[in-house]
This record gives C-alpha cells, structure tokens and sequence, in this order.
C-alpha cells in the first residue's frame, strides 16, 4: 500500500491548491455554470478523501496487502487487546491524523448547519414581525425597507421569498417576475445544501486558500444558474436590468432589516457591507449583455469525465490499492 498511500497525498496536494485555482481563472465556467458546479463538488470530495485515505493507507501498511485487510487485522487487534507492535510511531501518528482530519470535516459540517439552522430561524422570526405577505403571490413576503431586496429564505414547505417595498418601486413587471424567477429557482435547485457543504469545507479547513476560493466560485455559479432559470421567461437585458437594481442598495443598513449576505439570504456566507458581490455582479451583467456559446458537446464530456475520473480515482486507490504493488 506504500504507493497508494503516495499517489493518494500527491493527488490531495494537486486538488488543495494547482486544481481548484486554475478551475477558479478560467473562462469556461460562465457558459456552462451546472457542469462546472458539478466539477467543483468534484474536486472537494476528491480532495477530502485523498487527504483521509493517504494518511489512513500510510497508517495501515504494516497491517496487510489492501486496505480491507488493514482493517480487519486493526479491528482484531483492538478487539483482543492485543498490542500493536507492527505500528510504529509514525504510522500511529498518520492513524491519529486521519481519525482526527474525518472528524473535524464531519463535526464542522454538523455544526454549521446548525448555525444556519439557528440563523434562518431568528430570520424568520424577524420576517413574521416586520413583513407582510404579497398581493396575489404565494409564499412571498414584503419588508418596509427603503434598500432593494431581494432573497429566499429555505425551510421545505415553510421557503420564502423576500422583496423589499424599495425594490418593488423601481422594477417593472418584467423584472419583477425576472427577480422571483430567479430567487425561486434557488429554493428549487437547492442551492442553499451547496453552500452549506462548501462553507463547512471553509470553516474546516480556513487556512486552505482553495477552500476560499471554491466558496467564492460556487457563490458566483449558482447565481448563474438561477439566471439561467430567469431567462426562460425575460430577455437577457430585462434581467442584466433587475440584478443590477437589486445590486445598487446603500451601504449602509441601519435598521439590520436587510440580509447580511449576498445569496438570497441562504445564511451561509459572508459578504460585503450592502450585501452583494460586485465583481461577481458584474460578471453575471456581463455574461448576460455579451453571450457566449455553450460548450461543445466534446468539451462537456471532457468536463464530466474529469469530475468522475476525480471521484473514481481514490476510491480506486483505497480499496485496491495491492493493485499498485
């Protein structure tokens, strides 16, 4: 298992830094946002396995030829108290590491969603006191707030959408239904369980400049595919107009009406003061004022076949890695 192990790390490294940095400068990403998505969930399983499974190879070596019997013999040995004299320090200590790095990863993703939880749930409080429901819409709700809003508020039967009376001035239909199009696409795309996912993974692992940089992208991705959804029913200027209403709120937000973040309030991310994102605002106008076309069938598949060769790959390495020798 001694090459598994190496192999394993090497990959970890090539996805916790070169992978997901070049995947963050490149251009493809905006004309094809779910394939994308789906390569950024991709490299972050990956990397999280690569990580786990090349400290727990390297742990287990001495104990057989392939990680199932590494296990069993371990198992054995704890059952029977029987002590572990082929396990020397370092091989308790990469153990130790893997048991430790598994937990944390898990416990974070635990404990931030129950902050989101807790979040959502004093948001909504909030929202039954300061809001009232929209004439002849479902499940959309309005703020007495001067600032453009607007956002959803995930919680199965009890989603929402939230507009501001600030907002409702200056849209015109078109880009009224644009803007709910857009926000209800995110409830029923369940882009808030991304951004739970991939801000634990930021919160694990803060000092991980990737993790950063994964969060950011997916952030920018997922409104892109809320786009997408909105221009089924407006034309690409109409909605350009409506995000970049939405995007022109002050500042400032004294009476802590308004959502702290820039996704539709999902309560995962931190963003800047007003709440929005300029550069990815920007870029969102762009891609919709400048088309480009699609990715190529070919291109897409070689996407695709990255992202399932990325998860193939330690899953392969861990569980037949005497294949290597």
């Amino acid at each position: 298992m001694f090459w598994a192990a190496h192999l394993l790390a090497g990959l970890a490294v090539v996805l916790a830094w070169p992978a997901p940095v070049a995947l963050s400068r490149a251009k493809w990403p905006t004309r094809a946002p779910a394939i994308a998505m789906i390569l950024w969930q991709a490299i972050a399983l990956a990397g999280g396995l690569s990580m786990i499974g090349a400290m727990l190879v390297w742990g287990l070596d001495p104990l057989g030829d392939n990680l199932v019997e590494a296990l069993g013999r371990l198992g054995a040995m704890a059952v029977s108290n029987e002590p572990a004299a082929e396990l020397g320090l370092v091989h308790v200590f990469a153990l130790s590491a893997a048991g430790l790095l598994g937990a944390h990863l898990i416990f974070t993703l635990l404990l931030t969603y129950a902050k989101i939880q807790g979040q959502r749930r004093r948001h909504r409080d909030m929202l039954n006191l300061l809001s009232s429901p929209a004439a002849n819409r479902p499940a959309t709700l309005v703020i007495n707030h001067p600032t453009p809003v607007a956002y959803c508020l995930p919680g199965g039967a009890r989603s929402v959408t939230v507009l501001s009376n600030g907002l409702l001035e200056l849209l015109t239909a078109q880009e009224l239904d644009a803007v709910l199009v857009h926000e209800r696409a995110h409830l029923h795309q369940r882009h808030h369980l991304l951004l739970w996912a991939f801000a634990a993974w930021r919160s694990a692992l803060p000092w991980l400049p990737t993790s950063q940089l994964a969060q950011r992208a997916v952030n920018e991705l997922i409104e892109m595919l809320a786009d997408d959804e909105a221009l089924k029913t407006v034309s690409e200027p109409v909605l350009a107009r409506a995000i970049a209403i939405v995007a022109s709120g002050p500042l400032d937000d004294p009476d802590g009406v308004c959502p702290p973040d820039a996704l539709s309030t999902t309560m995962l991310t931190p963003g800047p003061p007003n709440g929005q994102d300029t550069g990815s605002t920007v870029n969102r106008v762009h891609r919709l004022l400048t088309p480009q076309p699609p990715l190529s069938p070919a291109q897409q598949g070689v996407a695709l076949g990255a992202s399932g060769l990325l998860l193939v790959a330690p899953t392969l390495l861990l569980m037949a890695p005497w294949v290597l020798g």
